[in-house]
């Protein structure tokens, strides 16, 4: 059980440790200006609307959060649902019947390949950010097919982005990609929209899932795409018909939020100088880290010995050890370590420390993340 304190530590038995777990990447979950406007929207419009949006429950907050969201990321419209792991499920039920076959990457998230279950159609697997494996599916199943692929934008496991640009070359052109950019909206591209902006792609044939709980530090979930797919959202989707929505002062910190996170540019570009300067850092000593503007780094330790041993090295740096054993995560887990805008420069140098002399001493320490037959897939949210 962890306390976090100081927006960049936590509390582990009484100890104060850095804190590289979560992926509150931005630290909005402690910003005094959302806080402000959680207890603000408390006072002012009571904490639950205790209903549907269809019936009593269709507040202005979320009307105005919608167009926000959508503003942020240059959609034609959002549709807020109570979390991110809903919104992949609900966009499915909005388009079930619409397609031939879902494609999903083999380590695609959980709440995808539950959300593939709603299309009623049959499910293909394609190698994970495989194009040509792609092309091989997409060869095998003939030219009459209409699918969708599912993939994550930024990968949580280990940082890689998915090659969306090729998947739109590969597919035909009425085939679309539903894409989880939980861990990429709000980080990446120059102004925070994501997955399709540091790629520079258009949103033409994509629909964007967000989280609100990581780059904006508060809670829920939207849809990003078109005004007809919201209109499909609302009319087919029993998630979004029968959910009772975000609680209203989660919706009031969440503007606030995507105000912070839109004004202060310093924020994305912290985090890119402290991802650009630590990845550098560690590929000197050959430590395998993703090529991409992703903060997130990945061990997986070669045995329980060098696992152990890492972590007590982390302690004794006065870090805490984030490792994660989880559902469809390597059988004898592996750390993952979340960098964020507001860590110190002392904190990631004393992170950067232990990992550069644990290499030195223990190579190799890790080994690249491969998914383990038959077992789920190695994502987290």
């Amino acid at each position: 059980m962890l306390q976090q304190v100081d927006r960049t530590y936590v509390l582990l038995r009484g100890r104060k440790l850095s804190y590289f777990g979560g992926c509150d990447y931005f630290r909005l979950a402690s910003h005094p200006a959302v806080h402000k406007a959680l207890h603000d929207g408390l006072n002012q419009f009571g904490l639950n609307v205790a209903a549907s949006r269809l019936t009593t429950g269709n507040h202005e907050l979320y009307e105005k959060l919608e167009r926000q969201l959508a503003d942020f990321f240059a959609a034609q419209s959002a549709v807020l649902l109570s979390s991110g792991y809903v919104a992949n499920l609900a966009a499915a039920q909005a388009l079930a019947g619409d397609f031939s076959h879902v494609l999903i990457d083999d380590r695609a998230h959980g709440s995808l390949l539950d959300a593939a279950r709603f299309f009623a159609c049959p499910i293909v697997r394609f190698k994970h950010r495989d194009p040509a494996d792609l092309q091989r599916v997409m060869t095998r199943l003939g030219r009459t097919v209409r699918p969708i692929l599912l993939t994550e934008g930024m990968f949580s496991h280990d940082g890689e982005i998915a090659p969306l640009r090729e998947y739109l070359q590969r597919l035909p052109t009425d085939g679309i990609i539903l894409l989880d950019d939980s861990h990429g909206g709000g980080v990446l591209g120059k102004t925070g929209k994501g997955t399709l902006e540091q790629i520079g792609v258009s949103r033409q044939r994509i629909i964007q899932t967000i989280t609100l709980s990581k780059a904006f530090g508060v809670y829920g979930g939207a849809i990003l795409g078109t005004r007809a797919l919201r209109s499909k959202v609302i009319q087919n989707s029993g998630l979004f018909v029968g959910n009772t929505p975000l609680p209203l002062p989660l919706a009031n910190a969440a503007l606030v939020a995507l105000q912070v996170l839109k004004s202060d540019a310093s924020l994305r570009q912290r985090l890119l100088r402290a991802t650009n300067e630590s990845k550098t850092t560690l590929r000197r000593v050959d430590f395998p880290v993703a090529e991409t503007p992703s903060p997130i780094i990945a061990v997986l330790p070669r045995n329980e010995r060098d696992a152990e041993a890492l972590k007590k090295n982390l302690l004794a740096a006065k870090i805490h050890p984030p490792f994660i054993k989880y559902p469809g995560s390597p059988p004898n887990g592996y750390f993952r370590f979340a960098l964020s805008s507001e860590h110190t420069r002392s904190q990631l140098d004393a992170l950067l420390d232990v990992l550069v002399r644990f290499t030195s001493i223990n190579k190799p320490i890790c080994v690249p993340l491969k998914r383990v037959p038959n077992e789920t897939v190695w994502c987290f949210r």
